[in-house]
């Protein structure tokens, strides 16, 4: 936990500390686009090679780019992010290398251009189907399932144009599942059957566009999500960096790098044991009277109906996908 505070602690200071180092401004009343795209290919080919290896193809496309548009004490910002790749071998076959759908809007209003009274909401999901390599039998994942969305009101700090720190108070974390098969499994934290799941927390999110050096730049995207129930303090990350280096007017490099942690994905380890997590449980000593002691029976009886329940899928799910 420790970790993860100090995380979002560089993240804040990193996103002030670089972004002071370039800002582009606004331009009143006009709509300004910027980001950056790219079409990546990669081939190996090996005739009678001694030395071993394998054939291969690679690519994917990408775009992560930004829509601003000010208007007198009003500021709109949308930035969406693009990422689908393949890689193919003789021994392997297909496979997905990186799949992201990312969209986020905000609307602020300011007095002074530095502080905004800010209503953000945003969406993430993914392309294609998922799998747990080498089964490509079982898809553990799936177009909107899962897709996650945060909307929230806040305060963002905004003293550039191309770095800000949003904070939110009031914040609603939406999860959908919009795939029967995982929908049943329960995963992603959904209730088994259910599609939707929806948390209440705070919010915290920090951005930062600049240059490193000439014709390298950075663009960087780090959101945390604490509900406001028994998990608080157990932290929803994903952080987003993108570098890009810029060749020629045909030829770039690209670096992008995504650390994401979600409490509510279940994990399991090699013997496809589910992960147990430590809780700190707190007994209360009361009295009941002898109805509230039925219904506290009943609904004791009820929830661990479900729990069998969700354990037979869940050793379902682990023999569908894990290894």
């Amino acid at each position: 936990m420790k970790r993860t505070y100090l995380m979002i602690l560089f993240v804040a200071l990193a996103t002030i500390a670089y972004g002071q180092t370039d800002d582009k401004g606004y331009e009143e009343g006009k709509f300004v686009l910027k980001g950056v795209s790219g079409l990546n290919l990669s081939q190996t080919a090996m005739t009678n090679w001694s030395a071993g290896g394998e054939n291969s193809v690679a690519g994917n496309a990408y775009l992560n780019g930004s829509l601003t548009h000010k208007s007198g004490n009003w500021l709109w910002v949308t930035n969406l992010v693009l990422d689908y790749g393949l890689t193919k071998t003789k021994s392997q076959g297909m496979r997905k290398s990186t799949d992201k759908i990312g969209l986020s809007t905000q609307l602020g209003y300011s007095t002074n251009n530095v502080w905004f009274y800010t209503l953000m909401g945003d969406l993430n999901t993914q392309f294609a189907k998922g799998y747990n390599y080498p089964d490509k039998e079982h898809y553990i994942s799936n177009f909107f399932a899962p897709a996650y969305s945060n909307i929230s009101l806040g305060m963002e700090y905004r003293p550039k144009s191309n770095y800000s720190i949003f904070l939110s108070p009031v914040s609603a974390k939406m999860t959908w599942v919009a795939d029967d098969y995982l929908s049943d499994l329960g995963a992603f934290g959904v209730d088994p059957g259910d599609r939707f799941k929806i948390e209440c927390g705070a919010y915290l999110k920090a951005r930062a566009e600049m240059p490193l050096m000439e014709n390298v730049s950075l663009i960087t995207t780090a959101d945390f999500f604490t509900p406001y129930d028994s998990q608080f303090g157990n932290i929803d990350v994903n952080w987003d960096m993108l570098i890009s280096m810029k060749i020629n007017k045909f030829l770039s490099a690209t670096l992008n790098t995504t650390l994401k942690y979600d409490n509510d994905v279940k994990t399991f380890n090699d013997n496809g044991e589910r992960s147990v997590r430590k809780r700190r449980c707190r007994h209360v000593n009361s009295r009941m009277s002898s109805e509230s002691g039925h219904l506290f029976r009943m609904r004791r009886t009820r929830q661990r109906k479900r729990y069998d329940r969700q354990s037979e899928q869940h050793e379902e799910f682990r023999s569908l996908y894990l290894p």
